[in-house]
């Protein structure tokens, strides 16, 4: 059997509201300069009374089918790699996402890495193709709108007040020799796996009146100032580390990357990375105009690539990543 997995199309699902720079500076009483040159945001879309969780990546999902010749019969397995903050709880959406898009023929489950899923799910769904032979063709979909979780009067929570909204999917497929999936790295550290969390409406808090007079259903951080001394420099170390490796493991060096969809963040963590690599800052796009949509970002950063002309046939891609818990992690593509 071959081990060739490639990306056979992408879709982006982006809603129609916006949020501008304006407001988010006027919702948070940070200054409108700080916003858009500190925080990298001119303007984010946040989701309108439509735009659900898993439904966004159903859209997305429909785009990426329209661009391709597969048909959704042809699917063999559906994994969901969106939030799990959607449409109901204690609920597979990966199951509806393969109702919604009749993929009659697939099984399908749910996966979670917050804003590392997407990168996880490539690796799972490349070694499940590998090492099953029944399974030839996946859908990746999921949607995104955290933002709900976000108080702009919270000081705490002012490194999310870049969550968004929206959708995105991808089809990969064996034996595909186009868009070749390379390897993956991805690590995990435990010791900030309580640093940011929705305190109330779990198990040990159980929603309550309390819980929602004093907005514990909201995403909060329970030791900022110990996380950021601890996280910050390690988080800029492992996001380099991840790429390093992946590379490496793809038998390639980082010179020889052209393009790297990174998630939005500040934007000197932004440049950061780009310096430690040393790459240019033509090499990415920052995703100000759509501030941080997850785990989709990466998705959506090769699309604006691809339609800018910075990815072309032949072109090494790197995903890269993080996720609150904490996790890292990178994905090499050979695109074309």
């Amino acid at each position: 059997m071959r081990d060739n997995v490639g990306i056979v199309a992408t879709g982006v699902y982006i809603p129609e509201k916006m949020m501008s720079s304006k407001e988010l500076s006027e919702r948070s009483g940070i200054p409108l300069e700080v916003v858009e040159n500190k925080l990298g945001i001119k303007s984010k879309p946040v989701p309108g009374p439509d735009d659900h969780t898993a439904e966004m990546g159903i859209r997305a999902a429909k785009k990426a089918f329209e661009k391709c010749g597969i048909d959704p019969g042809e699917v063999d397995l559906v994994i969901y790699i969106g939030e799990e903050h959607k449409e109901y709880p204690l609920w597979t959406a990966g199951i509806k996402t393969q109702e919604a898009l009749g993929c009659y023929n697939a099984w399908a489950f749910d996966v979670a890495l917050r804003c590392g899923t997407t990168i996880m799910a490539m690796k799972v769904a490349k070694d499940m193709m590998i090492a099953d032979e029944r399974i030839r063709t996946v859908l990746l979909a999921g949607g995104y709108r955290n933002v709900d979780f976000i108080d702009y009067q919270n000081p705490r929570t002012r490194f999310m007040y870049n969550l968004g909204a929206g959708g995105a999917a991808m089809i990969l497929q064996r034996d595909f020799d186009k868009n070749l999936v390379q390897e993956s790295t991805l690590i995990t550290d435990g010791s900030f796996s309580e640093d940011v969390a929705v305190v109330g409406g779990g198990t040990k808090q159980p929603m309550s009146n309390e819980v929602l007079e004093q907005n514990l259903y909201q995403l909060d951080v329970l030791d900022p100032e110990g996380m950021k001394k601890r996280l910050e420099q390690k988080s800029m170390d492992n996001f380099v580390k991840v790429v390093r490796d992946a590379v490496k493991r793809s038998g390639l060096e980082v010179k020889d990357v052209d393009y790297l969809a990174m998630l939005h963040m500040k934007r000197s963590a932004h440049h950061y990375i780009l310096k430690e690599l040393d790459m240019d800052e033509d090499q990415s796009i920052y995703l100000e105009d759509y501030g941080h949509i997850g785990q989709m970002d990466q998705i959506i950063s090769l699309e604006l690539a691809l339609e800018e002309g910075k990815v072309k046939d032949g072109d090494v891609v790197v995903f890269v990543s993080a996720g609150i818990g904490y996790a890292w992690g990178a994905s090499v593509i050979r695109w074309g």
